[in-house]
């Protein structure tokens, strides 16, 4: 089973839901994938070594001299201006590059090879007691992060359960690291940024075709308007987390927040028998 755990907004609280959880599952088999590669920092709540690291690549254009022409026709297939042709030299820039090959394919003098590229590295750790983490993290300079959230994702087949700590928003790196899970948990908070951002996080599960629910962090005993989202959208409202500045103070200080807040517990308990529930 893959859990993603998403929001709409930065700071709801999905890394703090995500590394609570897999210690509440306690399985040797699961694995907790860092997707949010810009700046992965699920680690931070373990503190444990890398075991091992793994360089991730795509693939760019590489110019053959030889047999270059000059034409401009790979420049004019390009839509993202990845390749520049002046009168004697392709200029390649890879950070631009999709790595969809029709330059390459498409040249009619054959003059385009492809190349690996580093992109970033996924990192991995042992949990003792409750798995492995598996964490991305993004060469800096690189813009192109969904080819790595793939490779995090692939990286453990074989998981009796995959949880996935998505970045926030809902551009492509969050459909990347959603894809194909079985459910999906969207972090939110009752303020005005959270409800709207919320919305268009519920667009983009609906879009896939998803089934999911929602978890409210730091309430403070009104919903706003995320119960109207609720109902408008059948999107069930997991679970309720009280506000805490105790919750808050040991997290920021790297304590364990299932010591800080030990009703946390339950709660996580109850919203992974619903989403078995659901399912199986």
């Amino acid at each position: 089973m893959q859990i993603a755990i998403a929001s709409g907004k930065g700071g709801t609280g999905k890394t703090l839901l995500s590394t609570c959880i897999i210690k509440v599952l306690a399985e040797r088999n699961a694995v907790l994938i860092d997707a949010d590669v810009e700046e992965p920092n699920a680690a931070l709540a373990f503190m444990q070594p890398i075991s091992a690291t793994t360089t991730v690549h795509r693939l760019v254009p590489q110019i053959l001299p030889d047999y270059c022409t000059f034409c401009g026709l790979c420049a004019e297939i390009c839509k993202f201006n990845a390749l520049v042709v002046l009168e004697n030299k392709v200029m390649v820039f890879p950070e631009l590059c999709h790595s969809c090959g029709a330059c390459s394919y498409l040249c009619p003098y054959a003059a385009i090879d492809e190349t690996i590229h580093p992109i970033g590295v996924i990192e991995k750790a042992q949990l003792p007691g409750c798995g492995t983490l598996l964490a991305g993290r993004l060469n800096i300079g690189e813009a192109q992060s969904p080819p790595l959230i793939k490779a995090a994702k692939n990286k453990a087949p074989s998981a009796n359960v995959r949880l996935v700590d998505c970045p926030p928003g809902t551009t492509c790196t969050m459909i990347e690291a959603i894809r194909g899970s079985d459910y999906c948990m969207l972090v939110t908070e009752p303020t005005p940024f959270g409800t709207h951002d919320l919305e268009l996080s519920l667009e983009a599960v609906k879009m896939l075709g998803m089934p999911g629910g929602m978890v409210i962090n730091r309430w403070q005993g009104d919903d706003g308007d995320l119960l109207d989202l609720s109902a408008n959208w059948d999107f069930p409202i997991l679970a309720r987390i009280p506000f805490s500045a105790e919750l808050a103070r040991a997290y920021m200080q790297g304590m364990d927040p299932l010591l800080a807040m030990p009703a946390l517990r339950g709660i996580i308990a109850d919203i992974l028998h619903h989403i078995r529930e659901v399912s199986s």
